[in-house]
């Protein structure tokens, strides 16, 4: 059963409602690209190819990006959880980023928006990998993976509701670092799949936060989640371990040589921004400030990771 809009429609351009609608504010995803054209030897950053491959994939990405949330928004309104998630009982949440809420958009506007989204993002990256200097099967392999799966999340299969959340949330951003340096390079480097590792970190610990406050509203609609599935405390284990891991592979990568021995230092205040939100969510239970801090650590990690590229690339 479709739920009503929480709000009156309000008056605005269709193009920021469907950008309200693609999340394009958030940006995260996003920064695998431009990572990857910093972690390039410096004789590959300004190859006229390699460089058309890297923006095909960067616009490819937002398409399919824009069609997971687009799909999600959609579920979520429809199963309720949304409205539960985001409704006036939690006024910190910012209800403006859901356009089917407050009546925006229709339901079949979004659902044609996700599919001409989908199917912008397949021919972009398809072009991206005819268009690439190098077509490694695994890059190709793990392209149509993370197409497939992402569009998913919570649309088709609904992986994101079968238990397949968190994985996909890591997974993804993991592989998009990975699969254009192999389209350009050809090749994996041991700083490359530190990288990668990382990237898909910083997306999960923050969505695991965020799931904290979505228990509710996601066990009533079936949303099978490390959060709702299992006790507060299994939640705590899981922030811990993955926190630590976050931690560990920064120092682990200079100590054993997959990084410059300058790199954990580099990434210092990394570590001090991850034990900030740790202390924040895990032990003062303030698990929507940890979210926040959680996104500033992502794109603050991202400014270190890519001067530290380009300085080691250099």
């Amino acid at each position: 059963m479709t739920a009503p809009p929480l709000v009156a429609p309000r008056a605005q351009s269709r193009a920021r409602a469907y950008a309200r609608l693609a999340k394009l504010d958030f940006f995260d995803f996003y920064l695998s690209v431009p990572l990857v054209w910093a972690l390039l030897p410096g004789g590959l950053r300004l190859d006229g190819r390699g460089l058309g491959t890297l923006l095909l994939f960067l616009v490819g990405e937002v398409c399919v990006v824009a069609a997971v949330v687009a799909f999600d928004d959609v579920t979520g309104f429809r199963d309720g959880s949304d409205g539960a998630n985001y409704g006036p009982g939690t006024p910190s949440r910012k209800l403006r980023r859901k356009p089917l809420l407050d009546g925006s958009l229709t339901v079949e506007e979004a659902v044609r928006f996700g599919r001409l989204a989908t199917l912008a993002g397949t021919l972009l990256w398809t072009a991206a990998i005819c268009a690439a200097p190098h077509r490694p099967v695994w890059a190709v392999v793990c392209t149509a993976l993370v197409l497939s799966a992402s569009v998913q999340y919570s649309w088709g299969l609904k992986l994101s509701y079968r238990g397949g959340q968190e994985a996909l949330i890591a997974g993804s951003p993991f592989l998009v670092v990975l699969v254009p340096y192999g389209l350009v390079t050809g090749e994996l480097t041991g700083l490359l799949v530190v990288e990668a590792v990382l990237f898909g970190l910083w997306q999960v610990l923050v969505s695991l936060y965020s799931n904290l406050k979505d228990i509710e509203g996601d066990a009533k609609v079936g949303r099978r989640n490390i959060a709702t599935s299992g006790s507060p405390r299994a939640s705590q284990v899981v922030l811990t371990v993955l926190s630590a891991a976050d931690v560990l592979l920064v120092i682990g990568a200079s100590v054993f040589g997959a990084a410059p021995w300058w790199f954990a230092l580099a990434l210092g205040p990394v570590v001090v921004l991850r034990v900030r939100q740790f202390l924040t969510g895990v032990v003062r239970g303030d698990a929507l400030l940890a979210r926040a801090r959680g996104m500033h650590l992502h794109r603050t990690g991202f400014v270190l990771l890519f001067v530290v590229n380009l300085v080691h690339m250099a």
